[in-house]
């Protein structure tokens, strides 16, 4: 289930937050364009489901800088223009088709997740590795709730992948949203709305990724 019609195709992103997981402080951190830096966003957090995106970010040691790329809904019919700032197209295509050469390129797949927050703003959640896996098993066994109650996400799961330790977000279904929060929710998601059909009429989202400096 989603608030947003799916999918279609305001030029300033709504979103407050952009929010990427920092395994070892098991916290998330978005980059404060201001200050310059990583700014921790501690546990717990609380948001409800909007929508969510397929795209590609990464670094590019050749050109020494960030790769991004569009969002698609459906990653197995609609193609990717994977950029690099300084080098250049990466790759364009369908996933599967440029998978091996963006990877190599330094390209990491994320699932991009809009969310509102109790307070009525607008964040994503840009999640890589085992974050996807953590969200796509809460997703497909809750989706049909998730229009009307709140994730929390209140502790981070620990794991270890041979001599490397890591942790990733754990997702659960909070409370039901009430009748304040479900306009709130409405108004939130067609403000996401309008950008995404704005957005979804070109073919980057350089705005937003520019400046996140997870590295």
């Amino acid at each position: 289930m989603a608030r947003l019609k799916r999918p279609t195709t305001s030029t300033s992103t709504p979103v407050t937050q952009y929010l990427n997981w920092k395994s070892n402080d098991k916290a998330f951190a978005y980059y404060d364009k201001e200050k310059g830096e990583n700014v921790l966003v501690q546990l717990p957090l609380k948001f409800l489901f909007l929508e969510h995106y397929h795209t590609v970010k990464g670094w590019n040691d050749a050109s020494e800088s960030g790769i991004y790329s569009n969002e698609v809904y459906s990653i197995g019919k609609e193609e990717l223009s994977v950029k690099a700032f300084k080098g250049g197209e990466v790759g364009n295509g369908l996933y599967r088709d440029i998978k091996e050469n963006i990877k190599n390129a330094g390209a990491v797949y994320h699932r991009s997740v809009y969310g509102m927050l109790p307070d009525g703003k607008l964040i994503n959640l840009q999640l890589k590795g085992s974050g996807v896996k953590a969200y796509s098993d809460f997703y497909n066994d809750n989706n049909h709730l998730l229009d009307n109650q709140w994730i929390e996400i209140n502790k981070a799961d620990e794991g270890k992948k041979g001599a490397v330790k890591y942790s990733t977000p754990s997702f659960e279904i909070g409370s039901n949203i009430n009748k304040a929060e479900d306009k709130l929710a409405n108004e939130c998601a067609g403000s996401l709305e309008t950008y995404m059909d704005s957005y979804f009429g070109r073919d980057e989202a350089k705005e937003e990724v520019e400046g996140d400096n997870p590295f």
